[in-house]
Order: C-alpha cells, then structure tokens, then sequence
C-alpha cells in the first residue's frame, strides 16, 4: 500500500461521472445503492441457509423497508437532535421542504437505528404470498439480528464516501505551514466548513489564493463576500479534483493537517463491529442477542473515534464529563446493549445462525 512521505493533499473527486459543474453520478450515492445490493444478497443467502425468517424471495421487499426506515429515521432524528429549524424551514426551490433535502446532508446515526427498529417490526409480520397467508413472521428482534449483520456493510461504504467528499472532517494535528504525519490528510474542503473558524492569518492567505492581489477589492468589497469567496474556491476546488497539479501545490501549504476521521469510524463502526457481529451470529442465538452485541461494538466505537472527529460546522456542542452530546448517546447506546444482552439471553429460543442454522432453510 502507498503512504506518501508527508500529509497528502485530498484531491478526491466526489463525481464518479460528473454531468454539470454540481449533477452527476457522485460517489456518495453509489455506497448508498451499494450498501443496499449488499444487504439484499446477505439476506438472500442467509435465508437460502435457513438462518433467517424472512423468505428469500422478499429479501428485496425486506431491504427496501429497512432503507426507507432508515433514511426517514435518520433525517428525523437528525431534526429532532441538531437542528429543529429543519421541521418549519422552506426554500424556494423544489423540492421546497429543507426536511426532504437530504442532498444537503443532514442524518443521525442514532435517529437512523431507530427508524431500523420501526423497519423490524414491520418486517416481523411477515409478507402475503399469492394466497393471501402471511409467511416469514417472526419475531422483531430476529429480524433486527438480521439487520445488524447487514448494517456495517453500509456503513462502511458510507464512511468511505465521506472521506471521498471531504465532510466530518477530523481535528487538526498539524497547523498550515508545517509539515504533517504521512497518515495526516489536508482537506481543502475546510475553507468552506470551517473557515470562519481558521486563523486570521490562514483565512486572509485562502482568500490570496483564491484572488490573487485584487481580493481587497473584488471580495472584500463584494456585496455578499463570504459567497464570492466560496464560489470561487469550489471552482479551484473542482479543477484540482480534475488533475490541476500546478493549482494543487499552490494550496497544499495553506491547509491544515487533520486525522482521516472517517477513515477511522468506517474502521470501527464498519470493520470491526461487522467482524464482532458476524462472530456473534455464527451459531444460534436469542432473538435480539447480536442485535445487542452490535450496540455495544458500534457504541464504543462511536465514543473514541469521535474525540478526533469534529461536530457539524453549524452545530454548538457542549460537553459534558469531557463527552459530547452524539458520545453521551452512544454511551447509553453500550449501557442499553449490554442490559438487554442478559435479559434477552434468558428468554425464547435461538434463531439464525450462518454457520450453523437453527432450522432448516425456509420455502
């Protein structure tokens, strides 16, 4: 694997096939569909396996449920956590309601698990087959079991994408000017996040680069300089994610270094939670058992990465204990995990099981 000598200069274009200057096939949707594949052909071969309830044949349907749960649970939650302005906000354009512009960001990991919880119990009633009778019910837990498993795939990718767009950025580990570990990143995309939050002297050298000589009077005297200013860099931007080398020296030393954040919660939230639950879910267990196993992983993961990850720029964190608001979430998230975990062991029968199915593969 290649690790550059000094902190690399993020110049990853988050178009796949870029269309227009802001439309076209962007990475970040692509892990999305994928992550949404992926499920669908786990739940496939698991219930192929007879390690879960649901029918093989409406593992589609399943996938599709958990993914519109998800979504609205994640932008509700996100509302209702970070930013409640969203639920009476309007714009001008289509599609006119600030809640349904999610291409704008905007979703809580934990506001997304609890629209997964509303999907469980929507899922465990089963599906009608062509008579008319239900099939693959079961309980609401096995199938949040199942969604557990295919969860870390999503999320991995999801991370990754992050990363490709260079958004929740991480804290700085190495100021502009001087030189930065060979796993440090400078994202350029901190001029438009963070700037108001830079040096005085980091911002007056951005906006050099960005105006040459005449910024005092072509920005600093435009009617709206902080949109003149980002405009114009995000053009620069774009060209040295198209392969400007000469453009992308020129800004190198006026960025901070930063930890690859996402890097690190695609790591723990994606890897290492999917290694753990996969673990867990080997053999039969209880309904609801790896389903725990996941929060307490995803948890933990959750409090540590996000001391070097930095909240929403629009967001004011206060902390309390030393912990944020999202890591005082998460920890509730490993307490409530591991509760349950002892309770729900006690109770009903083992279900599932990849490597050695409970029953035999359902038809």
């Amino acid at each position: 694997m290649f690790f550059p000598a000094s902190a690399w200069l993020h110049d990853l274009d988050p178009f796949l096939w870029r269309i227009t200057e802001d439309f076209g096939v962007r990475w970040y949707g692509l892990s999305y569909v994928a992550g949404f594949v992926i499920a669908w052909a786990i739940i496939r071969w698991l219930a192929g396996r007879g390690a879960v309830a649901i029918p093989k044949e409406r593992a589609a349907d399943a996938v599709l449920i958990l993914a519109l749960c998800a979504i609205v649970g994640g932008r509700l939650g996100y509302a209702l956590l970070y930013q409640p302005a969203l639920l009476i906000s309007f714009e001008k354009s289509f599609p006119w309601w600030s809640m349904v512009m999610i291409n704008k960001g905007g979703m809580a990991s934990h506001g997304g698990m609890a629209g997964v919880m509303v999907a469980c119990f929507w899922i465990s009633r089963g599906f009608k087959d062509e008579t008319g009778r239900r099939v693959g019910a079961c309980p609401p837990l096995h199938i949040a079991d199942v969604a557990v498993m295919v969860a870390p795939f999503g999320i991995f990718l999801g991370r990754l994408a992050n990363f490709v767009n260079g958004e929740l950025l991480g804290r700085v580990v190495a100021p502009f000017g001087e030189p930065g570990p060979r796993w440090g990143v400078k994202f350029p995309q901190e001029a438009l996040e963070r700037f108001g939050e830079l040096p005085e002297q980091q911002q007056h050298l951005l906006i050099g680069f960005v105006n040459r000589a005449e910024f005092v009077t072509d920005v600093m005297q435009a009617a709206d300089p902080d949109r003149a200013f980002a405009s114009r860099f995000r053009e620069l931007l774009s060209r040295i994610q198209q392969g400007d080398a000469a453009l992308a020296r020129e800004l190198e030393p006026i960025i901070n270094t930063r930890a690859p954040s996402q890097l690190l919660q695609a790591l723990a939230e994606g890897l290492i939670a999917g290694l753990v639950v996969w673990f867990v879910a080997r053999v039969p267990r209880k309904p609801g058992v790896v389903g725990c196993w996941f929060l307490m992983v995803y948890g933990v993961g959750r409090v540590l990465t996000e001391f070097v990850r930095l909240p929403d720029a629009h967001l004011t964190t206060q902390h309390i204990l030393g912990l944020s608001r999202g890591q005082w979430l998460s920890v509730l998230m490993v307490i409530l995990g591991g509760v349950l975990a002892f309770v729900l062991s006690k109770r009903g029968e083992p279900m599932g099981g990849w490597l050695k199915p409970a029953s035999p593969p359902a038809r």
